[in-house]
């Protein structure tokens, strides 16, 4: 059984609401905003491919086929998706994560269409999406940046020239990255020229944009990002840090907040540097930004997800506030019912995301049918899932299943709740990277805080 979801604070009865919602998105995210949904009295109504059609957490509910398995021709198809509201009678969509959560042509379509868009204003995403511009507005705002180029890089020379500014080693990042694509690494003045056409070449492929900017690559690094929850009215509030260090090839692995190596000062200048910078943009919804907390204990911005993040549920568990929730009110025109002064936060939590992945085989995916499942119940233990026995794993997707998180006291007790809960997962049919999160938990320098985005602890593969 699933925990409960925190609550909102907001009464269910609003003088305005949305009647119907169109979930454009799918698996567990889409399952999370259902539950806001029926929490909130508004009818769901879930966008699905072919390949997720016969899904369980679908019957009985209200569902619009969007075309075939492949993400571009379903998930990925603006029109489609808003046909699809329209023609089910939906007034708002919710993107979720991932897919066209942070795509601002497609919250501008939404809105021609007199659809609202769960997320910021079209412009405030294309501010954000697009990493000189936000670096630019960030450091308006007051935020500490990764020392860098200014802009745009115009050559190899250019970029050789900054990085004889900021000091070697530099990191080579797209214009219009994510996931860890289009960035490379030089060490050296020898190695921009080949760094810089190599992450050239990878950023055209990924994003039709070839437009590289340079930052001072910050080595043993944390990564520290904040949870943002802005109206449309200019009120803005923090739901603290989440320390999001442990990853893979940039893709997390374990989430936990607070983190366990910020300081008091540096915690609290930033979170209220960060409601404040999002305030000055502009911004609506829920957002989360990104930092790199480096050597020195100073905490520097990296960029903003204009999204809902995977990973809102350890704020969640720390606040009992219902972010999806939020997000959906602040969208119906809603003044946000929270201050900063009323949030509070209790205890730790922790959240590790399975997927279905064999880590003893280089992490290769493994779709497939889950002939058993049974997720673990206890004291501050929550899943957040889509998957139950007999689902069968399609192979178009992201392989993730499950989040599990837990919370407690304080951070021992979230990790031996996280253990517990982990070794009673059953999971029976395809391989899961629950290993190598048992493996990281019951290491020495996970316990100790002795590691960095660099390493996965516990787990040297």
């Amino acid at each position: 059984m699933e925990r409960e979801i925190p609550r909102s604070p907001n009464p269910p009865r609003m003088p305005r609401m949305f009647h119907r919602l169109l979930i454009a998105n799918r698996g567990e995210v889409a399952v999370r905003i259902a539950r806001a949904c029926d929490a909130l009295g508004i009818t769901p109504v879930f966008a699905a491919s072919a390949a997720d059609a016969d899904a369980a957490h679908l019957q009985d509910r209200e569902v619009v086929c969007l075309g075939p398995g492949r993400a571009s021709e379903s998930y990925l198809n603006m029109q489609a998706l808003v046909q699809a509201a329209r023609q089910t009678r939906c007034t708002a969509v919710h993107p979720g994560w991932g897919f066209l959560a942070e795509n601002p042509t497609f919250a501008a379509l939404c809105e021609a269409h007199g659809l609202s868009f769960l997320g910021p204003p079209p412009a405030v995403m294309r501010l954000m999406g697009k990493k000189t511009p936000a670096r630019q507005a960030m450091a308006a705002a007051g935020l500490t940046l990764i020392p860098g180029s200014d802009g745009i890089l115009d050559s190899v020379d250019d970029a050789r020239a900054v990085a004889d500014e900021v000091g070697y080693p530099v990191l080579l990042k797209a214009e219009s990255g994510g996931g860890g694509k289009g960035m490379r690494v030089a060490r050296s003045a020898d190695e921009i020229a080949a760094a810089f056409n190599d992450a050239q070449a990878e950023a055209r492929a990924a994003f039709a944009d070839d437009r590289l900017y340079l930052e001072r690559l910050i080595e043993g690094g944390r990564h520290i990002e904040i949870q943002i929850m802005a109206d449309r009215y200019g009120n803005v509030v923090h739901l603290g840090e989440r320390d999001c260090s442990i990853q893979r090839n940039h893709q997390k692995l374990i989430e936990e907040s607070p983190s366990p190596v910020l300081s008091a000062d540096e915690r609290e200048r930033t979170l209220q540097a960060a409601a404040a910078a999002a305030q000055q943009i502009g911004y609506v919804g829920a957002g989360t930004m990104e930092f790199l907390l480096d050597s020195e204990g100073v905490l520097r911005f990296m960029e903003m997800n204009t999204r809902l993040q995977v990973e809102h549920c350890v704020s969640e568990e720390r606040t009992g506030i219902d972010l999806v929730a939020e997000q959906i009110l602040v969208a119906a025109g809603h003044r946000l019912a929270l201050t900063q002064e009323a949030i509070t936060f209790e205890g730790h939590a922790i959240e590790c995301r399975i997927n279905a992945e064999d880590p003893s085989d280089n992490f290769r995916p493994a779709p497939g049918v889950i002939s058993k499942w049974a997720a673990p119940q206890g004291p501050g233990i929550r899943v957040d899932t889509h998957v139950h026995s007999g689902y069968e794993i399609p192979p178009h997707y992201d392989s993730l299943i499950c989040k599990v998180i837990t919370s407690g006291k304080d951070r021992a007790q979230a990790v031996a709740r996280m253990i517990d809960a982990l070794e009673r997962l059953t999971c029976i049919g395809v391989p899961t990277t629950i290993p190598m999160h048992l493996a990281i938990l019951r290491s020495p320098k996970f316990a100790a805080n002795d590691y960095d985005t660099r390493s996965i602890p516990g787990w040297p593969r």
